[in-house]
């Protein structure tokens, strides 16, 4: 085993799964100021689901803590924690900070502090380093180092782990950047991408996503087109798909943590520097305003059936921001509901891998236990839960009162078989 020991900061869904590999490897402290997240962990229960109860058992050198004063004896500090936006769209580090100067508190000569979070291209040195100096009284690069390793979690998906994933790693100087990448060696069984500094590996991540928040947005918005040219879009996709260099994204709500987020924190450092994003915000723009759009389609098409639409029942299928994962952060459902609450509609909201009380702290939402037989005017499909994929359209047309319709926002069905969909 390794003598360094290794202290992690954020016990969420990237910073558990980091925990439990090294915690495999060598002596790993996980640090979470959430108590009960703790405790939870500490009698062998992930609420996250992206470990098992046998991997947190495998993980036989690593211990949990809250308390600051258990970590100051470790050489190696992973910040795993969350880098979100604030109501205007601008990047909350919030977290980060603090937890910059936790780790400063107890920093000491030779230590590595590693950055896992997301953040625009200089974060690392111009908003974390400092706070590390001030708090710990030490010189950067001289007293102590850093390396940044952008985390690539793919919540609730099974296929695509920590280990199997490729890392990019990077060092504050060329030795510090090999120690590190010898370091996530250890765990990534599929290799490791050791960039040239920092700012590289800030910038890749931020990109990562930022591609593929485009990509969609793009589609989104060939579905609004074809809806007003009443052209299947599913069908056109599947048709441009035969050629070999198509890329296969389809239309839906973008949220949670990295996609919706993201692009904003490289926008930002972009209009730091004087350069509009033009398509990268106006990627977001759309994507963005997907929930508004579903609800404006539906209230169009329970008109035209002759639905009333104030008072109606409605059911919303799903509520994390994907499918088979319980994460409900920046969920793109929230904005559908919101949407339709201005029609004064009675919402229920159905989704098997909520935590209810997690979903009433966060959203003021308390998600119902199962749908009703016969209730609902519109019944919404908004999440591809595996759950939901195993029903028929007939058994979800009976959550239908006598005349209802159906909008399939993931594509579940063919188009015949619903009323509506992207």
């Amino acid at each position: 085993m390794n003598n360094k020991k290794i202290a992690i900061i954020g016990l969420g869904y990237v910073g558990l799964p980091l925990a439990v590999e090294f915690g495999k490897k060598r002596s790993t402290i996980g640090f979470d100021t959430n108590i009960v997240r703790v405790n939870k962990l500490k009698n062998g229960k992930d609420t996250t689901l992206e470990t098992t109860n046998q991997e947190l058992k495998d993980a036989i050198y690593l211990n949990y803590t809250i308390n600051l004063e258990d970590i100051k004896n470790c050489e190696i500090f992973i910040i795993a924690v969350p880098t979100p936006i604030d109501k205007h769209k601008k990047p909350d580090l919030t977290y980060l900070k603090k937890a910059s100067e936790a780790v400063g508190s107890v920093l000491k000569k030779n230590d590595i502090v590693i950055y896992e979070s997301t953040v625009y291209p200089g974060a690392t040195e111009e908003v974390c380093v400092p706070i590390l100096e001030e708090q710990s009284s030490l010189v950067f690069n001289k007293d102590f180092y850093c390396g940044y390793s952008p985390e690539r979690i793919n919540p609730g998906d099974s296929e695509h782990r920590l280990t199997n994933i490729k890392k990019v790693t990077a060092g504050s100087t060329k030795e510090i950047a090999t120690e590190v990448d010898n370091l996530y060696q250890e765990i990534i069984t599929v290799g490791t991408h050791k960039v040239s500094s920092i700012k590289v590996a800030e910038a890749a991540k931020v990109i990562e996503n930022t591609q593929r928040d485009v990509n969609i947005a793009f589609i989104n918005e060939l579905a609004v087109i074809f809806n007003k040219l009443q052209i299947d879009t599913e069908s056109v996709l599947e048709a441009a798909g035969t050629k070999w260099n198509f890329l296969p994204f389809r239309p839906g709500f973008v949220g949670g943590h990295c996609i919706g987020v993201d692009p904003y924190y490289l926008a930002h450092k972009a209009l730091e520097v004087g350069y509009h994003p033009n398509i990268i915000l106006a990627g977001r723009w759309l994507n963005d305003n997907m929930g508004s759009y579903v609800a404006d389609q539906v209230i169009k098409i329970m008109t035209k059936k002759g639905i009333h639409v104030v008072d109606s029942n409605i059911l919303i299928m799903g509520f994390t921001f994907k499918e088979n994962c319980p994460d409900i952060r920046n969920t793109q459902v929230v904005d559908l509901v919101e949407e339709l609450k201005r029609f004064n509609c009675n919402l229920d909201i159905y989704d098997p891998w909520v935590d209810k009380n997690e979903a009433v702290n966060e959203y003021d939402i308390k998600p119902i236990d199962r749908p009703l037989v016969g209730k609902y005017d519109a019944i919404i499909l908004a999440v591809a839960h595996s759950e939901f994929k195993k029903l028929s359209i007939s058994e979800i047309r009976s959550f239908g009162s006598q005349k209802h319709i159906i909008y399939d926002v993931k594509y579940l069905f063919k188009a015949f078989e619903t009323d509506g969909r992207l």
